[in-house]
């Protein structure tokens, strides 16, 4: 090629001029935008999608909780009749997880091991593996172990605050206020009752969260309560015994003023309150309680006219029924009269007593005395009566003085402040009462005059200086009037000769009584070598320690009597 030619070629730069490209049309690139919006808008309510599914899903599996149910649990405070405190709630943390949130199960639950180390790990492991949407992990930690735990930073684990019981009070009103389960739901005592009556609807509708719930106001009264269960300690460790109880009542309203079982239990921490040996032997214990029976005797007695003060009882010899016979503790081997058998607690001349009414008669005035059916009051452990099938002659006898029908210590003690309080029964109940209310529901057992003379017998019997079996219940002031009963208990079928269930029914002051104060200790010994182990040595003298100590604060004042008859009251 000459050099015309190449003078002729376009250069490189007017190659590339000439090349044309093609131009792009606008309604392609809006449609390359729209659709790329439209792909990212799909891929974002996709997202979102999947997150409102996951969170309104039930949990597939494991257990499942509703994370407000802790804070719905609340409850209100129990208080006694002075506003004092005896359980209330208070905060508490509990551990969850969330398994389907959980990356590594194993670390996880080797973590939380480190920190609670009374967990299993394999049951941790177990728990938080799986697709579950909450599990339980631990309930009620302490702040020190929420703080550690926190401090691992483990996704999917997590805290509820959960509403805890807390007794101040710990072991002194245990069986009367009663407990909670780990879910702060009653399931004794009265806490119990609280939820069988309102609490439980209350939850259930989505109310009651605690703290807008006005306390429930119990009928006892803290102080005294003390005093009752620190008497019936002394006189377990003084006596050597198995067990005692007690109760104390106001006899004109029926309200339950102190109750107390020993052994029992401190509701913070109640792992041995099913225990048998922490019955509530005052309300849920039936027992046959010996010599104190022999109060309705004499109440039957009097009431139906066959038996007056002036009449006499042949003790000179046993009671006998065919190959049994019935025979007197400390037997006078003597006619006695009317006043000497219930001081002197002749079990055969309260057994002749009853024969004069008959087995008709005395039934029907123990079911008058409620005695034969189940209490009905606010506690939700309560027992019934054992009474027996076949109503012979001498079962009438010996339920004359205690033995062969078994009630409870609360029946005995309501059933005897109608005997002292002018014949009225009045239901007992552990919530505060008015003298108004309590007329409403007061039933006349007996009349006036019976009641009249139950009193004389209980004061002559504590009398100093009669020979009565309950003198060692006398307290200076407060003129005390009662009934021993020391009752052989039943090993094998057979009533024992060593073991024994001895109690005092007392009321004072005797002469207008306000209060009733029933002992019952189980099996006691004697206090020194040499000394008997009857209820006039153990349970009377453990009863005058309690009105002494408890008469001010029930508000009974003082008295003297004076050499001509007259009565000072202390102010």
């Amino acid at each position: 090629m000459d050099a015309a030619d190449l003078s002729t070629m376009p250069s490189e730069a007017a190659r590339r001029s000439a090349i044309t490209r093609p131009k792009r049309s606008p309604d392609l690139m809006r449609r390359r935008i729209r659709i790329a919006i439209g792909f990212f808008s799909l891929a974002y309510l996709a997202l979102v999608g999947r997150l409102v599914m996951f969170g309104m899903a039930p949990p597939t599996s494991g257990t499942s909780y509703d994370a407000s149910a802790g804070l719905g649990t609340g409850r209100p405070d129990l208080v006694d009749r002075n506003g004092e405190i005896l359980a209330t709630d208070i905060k508490m943390s509990s551990l969850y997880g969330e398994p389907r949130n959980i990356y590594d199960p194993d670390e996880a639950a080797e973590a939380i091991h480190g920190v609670l180390p009374d967990l299993d790990v394999d049951t941790l492991r177990r728990k938080l593996t799986g697709n579950a949407g909450f599990v339980w992990l631990k309930r009620e930690l302490t702040p020190l172990q929420q703080n550690k735990i926190h401090a691992l930073g483990i996704p999917g684990i997590g805290f509820l605050t959960e509403n805890k019981r807390f007794y101040p009070g710990g072991s002194t009103a245990s069986h009367l206020v009663g407990i909670v389960n780990v879910d702060n739901q009653g399931i004794a005592g009265i806490e119990k009752y609280v939820d069988d009556h309102w609490l439980r609807d209350l939850h259930a509708a989505g109310f009651a969260k605690g703290e807008d719930l006005e306390p429930v106001k119990l009928s006892i009264d803290l102080r005294v309560q003390h005093i009752l269960r620190d008497e019936l300690q002394q006189g377990i460790d003084r006596y050597h015994a198995k067990a005692a109880s007690g109760v104390i009542l106001n006899a004109h309203t029926g309200e339950v003023m102190a109750m107390a079982s020993l052994p029992d239990f401190d509701p913070n921490n109640p792992y041995n309150a099913t225990q048998p040996d922490r019955l509530n032997r005052v309300s849920a214990g039936a027992f046959e309680l010996g010599s104190v029976f022999k109060s309705f005797t004499f109440a039957m007695g009097f009431d139906s006219g066959k038996v007056t003060m002036n009449d006499t009882f042949d003790a000179s010899h046993p009671l006998r029924f065919g190959k049994f016979a019935i025979h007197d503790f400390h037997a006078k081997n003597r006619v006695l009269t009317t006043p000497e058998v219930f001081i002197y607690s002749s079990n055969v001349g309260s057994a002749r007593m009853a024969l004069r009414l008959g087995p008709e008669g005395q039934r029907a005035y123990l079911q008058r005395f409620g005695l034969l059916s189940k209490p009905q009051t606010e506690l939700p452990e309560v027992a019934a009566p054992i009474v027996p099938r076949r109503w012979a002659d001498i079962t009438t006898a010996t339920i004359a003085f205690g033995h062969g029908i078994a009630v409870t210590p609360l029946q005995v003690a309501v059933a005897d402040a109608a005997l002292v309080n002018g014949g009225k029964l009045i239901p007992p109940t552990f919530m505060p009462r008015t003298q108004e209310e309590a007329d409403k529901l007061a039933v006349q057992v007996v009349k006036p005059e019976t009641s009249d003379k139950l009193r004389y017998l209980f004061a002559l019997n504590v009398e100093p200086g009669k020979g009565g079996s309950g003198s060692r219940a006398a307290v200076p002031g407060y003129n005390v009037g009662g009934k021993t009963g020391t009752a052989e208990k039943v090993e094998h079928g057979h009533y024992s000769a060593t073991k024994r269930l001895n109690s005092f029914l007392a009321a004072f002051p005797i002469d207008d009584p306000q209060f009733v104060v029933l002992v019952v200790i189980d099996e006691p010994q004697a206090e020194k070598q040499g000394m008997g182990a009857t209820a006039g040595l153990n349970a009377a003298p453990m009863v005058g320690a309690v009105i002494r100590r408890a008469a001010a604060i029930l508000g009974v004042k003082p008295r003297t009597k004076m050499p001509d008859g007259a009565i000072l009251v202390s102010n």
